[in-house]
């Protein structure tokens, strides 16, 4: 998410610092913003989307600033996708980023269930829930993500009637690529309205907690393919089985990969035409600062 340095692939064993900082940087991500998820709908503590949103945007915001000068701070597979095609990132880091981040999410999956076990427990036995059953989806939430909230709406059959797998896929296609537009814009050098200094993280931070206020109810606003499935794969193995893995709808594969993946493409590739081609093109651009020719997005 920050512009990469001149000597990215210069140093030997750079990548292996890198991939620890893409895990740190998930590893954030995931215990504070799920975090954030745990104590919203486990205790009440948190109440409503803001609050909830906005610990989100935080923690991206400090991730940022505390592993963007490592490895860029892409805590994302489909920010990582979408630079490796737009921005030049190293094609052949980009898995090793990508399992990286899994294993952030992985990790900070476990400690919050070690954390909240008690806590998630007494809250299944209140609702009278059977980890692994139908209607699980409600305690299962607070890892994986389902369509629609089930905070908001439920689970019955009618519940789920309100949100289609089309308007899922949708809704987090059209999320992840509001999400690398603006990643996108608020880190090109050639943006002169861009904020100035390291403000660019605080902003990509909003950016999410903006999304997340309009999309959560529909999808839990996911937009990040290793946030959703990181936790969804402990969930199964913590208990949840097919309530997580492959959910009672089925197609979190679709909504929750494929979809920011695609989303995460059709931002970066809107801002490039729609705007930096536009600037390349201006009469004006001869006397603009260039745009990063790879930008760690």
């Amino acid at each position: 998410m920050t512009d990469m340095p001149a000597d990215y692939d210069a140093p030997s064993g750079r990548l292996a610092r890198e991939c620890l900082a893409e895990c740190l940087g998930t590893f954030l991500l995931v215990f504070f913003g799920t975090g954030a998820v745990f104590v919203a709908v486990l205790t009440g503590a948190l109440q409503g989307l803001f609050q909830v949103a906005i610990v989100w945007g935080l923690v991206i915001a400090l991730a940022i600033y505390a592993t963007g000068a490592v490895s860029g701070t892409h805590i994302n597979p489909a920010v990582t996708l979408a630079a490796a095609v737009f921005r030049g990132f190293p094609r052949r880091k980009v898995i090793p980023f990508i399992a990286a981040q899994l294993a952030g999410a992985l990790l900070a999956s476990a400690i919050l269930f070690f954390l909240y076990g008690k806590v998630l427990a007494d809250f299944e036995t209140a609702k009278g829930l059977v980890r692994g059953q139908p209607g699980s989806e409600l305690s299962a939430m607070v890892f994986g993500e389902y369509f629609p909230n089930p905070a908001l709406f439920g689970t019955t059959p009618e519940a789920c009637a309100k949100v289609s797998l089309v308007q899922a896929m949708a809704a987090e296609g059209l999320g992840t690529a509001v999400l690398v537009f603006f990643i996108f814009a608020l880190t090109d050098a050639g943006n002169r309205g861009r904020p100035a200094g390291t403000l660019f993280a605080l902003f990509i931070g909003l950016t999410i907690s903006i999304l997340i206020a309009v999309i959560a109810p529909l999808t839990q606003a996911g937009f990040n393919p290793a946030r959703d499935f990181g936790p969804r794969l402990f969930a199964y193995c913590a208990g949840w089985g097919p309530v997580a893995i492959p959910g009672p709808r089925g197609g979190f594969f679709l909504v929750y990969i494929m979809a920011p993946v695609m989303g995460g493409l059709a931002g970066g590739a809107f801002h490039d035409v729609a705007l930096r081609g536009r600037r390349a093109a201006s009469p004006a651009a001869g006397r603009e600062t260039p745009a990063s020719p790879a930008p760690n997005a």
